[in-house]
């Protein structure tokens, strides 16, 4: 089967046929994984939203950029004259 891609925004997008969708068991709003393999291919896999894992995610990011004074205040007090 041969699929088009569609401008989609300032995006491109590529409608995947109902029976793909049904095959592979996805519907509107799941999360999948995209990768780019080795031979310039695409691999789209259905994944399961893990809560878990994307708390551990923030945890790290939290370490990686420490708090410091919110952007915000920052702006207001510049635009104060």
């Amino acid at each position: 089967m041969i699929l088009t891609f569609v401008r989609w925004g300032r995006s491109l997008a590529l409608r995947i046929p109902a029976d793909f969708a049904r095959q592979i068991g996805v519907d509107e709003g799941d999360y999948v994984q995209a990768n780019l393999t080795v031979d310039g291919g695409i691999c789209i896999r259905k994944v399961k939203w893990d809560r878990r894992a994307f708390a551990r995610e923030l945890e790290t990011m939290r370490e990686v950029m420490p708090m410091t004074q919110a952007v915000t205040e920052e702006l207001r007090r510049g635009a104060r004259y």
